[in-house]
This record gives structure tokens, sequence and C-alpha cells, in this order.
């Protein structure tokens, strides 16, 4: 057990702090994706906070994106729960297999709004998936970044009304929810996970693909694709896990600044995501995109066409799930 004493550390508010003073606290946070993303800078907020707080006492490594060493991005998961790393993020999408409830929150056109999913996932629905989780799976939640909402970009056609969808070639993430969302949507789905995602989208093996316009930016699906539909057809969120284990052996004084540190990196990721959208945009449309939007009807005819998916998980949860989700 890691011995404290209390001392002083040099600060313009001289806080009072617990010093460990054997080895230092071991920390190594992973990703999928560069330094710059949204999630990176989310990720460093928390390891920036924690360093500032603790000093020597803790050491920190960040892997950014473990593609870059021949994992896939749902890798991350399996090597936070074994240990390898001490924390990573990861849409929950990724465990709906494990936990079956995570299906609720990838149900298309959930959320009216980004305020209404964030108070969402940030509230009674977001604290009912994370003691799902952890009730499953080796982890503790800190909380939920935001993917935001899913869009849709493709090389062959605009996308305005159900029809232009028909039988386009779309990869998804893995997910089930996704996979039935977009054959009832009549597209032809095909889930596959980041790398060998990009791989078909690069080379034209499929046609189209979703995501939040930052993601589609960043990995460069706006060179090959000319047409981006906003559809905003989900939002979806990516846990911050850690591994259990080192998490409960943590002393309390370190588990909650663990905890303060990832609400702060939150809030940044969020609005460095929102400015990040905007910057996105403009360079889909310098380099050469068109950008659609559907019209009320156009969307209610999305939202009718998904309507089998909200059957199967009233039949499934009733209206608690709803009621935990949406506020009422």
């Amino acid at each position: 057990m890691r011995r404290m004493v209390a001392t002083h550390f040099p600060s313009r508010k001289r806080e009072r702090r617990t010093r460990y003073v054997s080895d230092p606290i071991q920390i190594v946070m992973g990703g999928y994706g560069p330094a710059s993303t949204t999630c990176s800078r989310g990720m460093k907020a928390i390891g920036d906070r924690l360093a500032a707080r603790f000093g020597r006492d803790v050491d920190i490594k960040y892997v950014w994106n473990v593609m870059d060493f021949g994992y896939k991005g749902g890798d991350l998961l399996w090597m936070t729960e074994r240990g390898i790393l001490t924390l990573c993020y990861q849409s929950t999408s990724y465990l709906a297999d494990r936990v079956p409830e995570l299906d609720f929150a990838d149900l298309p056109f959930l959320f009216s709004t980004l305020e209404e999913a964030r108070a969402a996932m940030d509230g009674a629905f977001g604290d009912y998936l994370s003691r799902r989780i952890e009730a499953r799976i080796g982890y503790r939640l800190l909380g939920y970044f935001e993917n935001g909402y899913r869009h849709i970009s493709n090389r062959l056609r605009p996308i305005r009304t159900l029809a232009d969808l028909k039988g386009m070639r779309v990869r998804l993430m893995p997910g089930r929810v996704h996979h039935r969302s977009f054959e009832l949507l009549g597209a032809v789905p095909f889930s596959l996970d980041l790398k060998p995602g990009l791989e078909a989208v690069m080379s034209g093996t499929v046609d189209a693909q979703e995501n939040p316009l930052a993601n589609t930016v960043d990995y460069g699906a706006h060179r090959v694709h000319r047409y981006h539909a906003l559809t905003g057809h989900c939002y979806l969120s990516r846990g911050i896990y850690v591994n259990r284990a080192a998490y409960d052996a943590w002393p309390e004084e370190f588990r909650r600044a663990v905890s303060d540190a990832a609400r702060e990196g939150i809030v940044a990721q969020r609005k460095l995501a929102e400015e990040e959208e905007r910057i996105a945009r403009r360079a889909i449309e310098d380099a050469g995109g068109e950008f659609t939007e559907l019209t009320p009807e156009a969307r209610a005819e999305f939202v009718r066409a998904v309507q089998p998916l909200y059957d199967e998980v009233r039949a499934r949860y009733g209206e608690e799930m709803f009621a935990l989700a949406l506020g009422r």
C-alpha cells in the first residue's frame, strides 16, 4: 500500500496536498487518433490536470493512436480491461455485444438537440449506462467524451430523400443498431473497424461512410467523397474507461482528483468538438465538397423508416429507457 504524508506543494493557491512518497502512480492513456483530435486533447487535459496537481508523484504516458502500432481501434477496450493501458476512450457502440443496454444509445434520431443529448449522457441515462458497463466489464467509467452527431458522405450522388440512399454501400462502425438502421434506410451496410473501414472508403470498395464532419476530415474521406448530407441521424458518445484494478488501488484522494480532471476534460473536449465541426465544414467546402440538408418532410421519412428499431427496444425495455434518456 502506498504510504502518504501531508505536504505543501508550491502553488498560487497554496493548496494542501497529499504526496505519495513511494514510486509515482503510473498511468498510460490510449486512443485511436492523432494528438490533434478533440478526444486526444481531452485526454491530455485530464493528464495535464493530474500532473499539475501531483507533479512527480504521477507518471503519465500517452499512446495517441494504437493503430500506428498495428492494433485496431477496438483493441483499446481489451487492452484497458487487461491493464496494458490504464485509461482509454472508445465509442460505446463497441461494447454493446457485452452490455446490450448500450444498443439504446445508438438509436437513430433519439435526441432532438445537442443540449438534450449532453444532458442525457451527463444525467440519469449516462449514470445508468455506466453502472451496466461496470457490472459486466472490468472498468470504472469517468464520463463520456462527445463523438457527436453523425452525417453521411459519399462518392455517388447528393442525398436529399430516402430514395437517394437506396442500394448505397455504407461503411459503419461495428454495432447491431447501426447495421440495422441502415438496412431499414435501404442502404447496404458494411460494419468495419476503423482501419479496414478507411481502406474501404479510400479504395471505393464502399460508396459512403457516416461520421461527424471532423472525423470525415481527419480520416481524409472528404478527399474522395464529394457529397455530404447533414443527416444528424445519430448522436454517439465515447466512454472514458479506466482499468478497474488500477483505479480501485489508487488512494481515495487520487481517485477524486481523477474524477475531477475527467469532468474538466469532458467540458474541454466538447467545446473543441463544436469548433472542429465548424473548421471541418470549411475544409470540406474548400476541397469542393457539396452539402445537402434534409427537409422536414425528408427527415420525417427517415424517422419513419427506422421505427421498427424503436418497436424492438420498447418490446425489450418498455418505456423506462426512454424516460431515462429523454426525461419524459
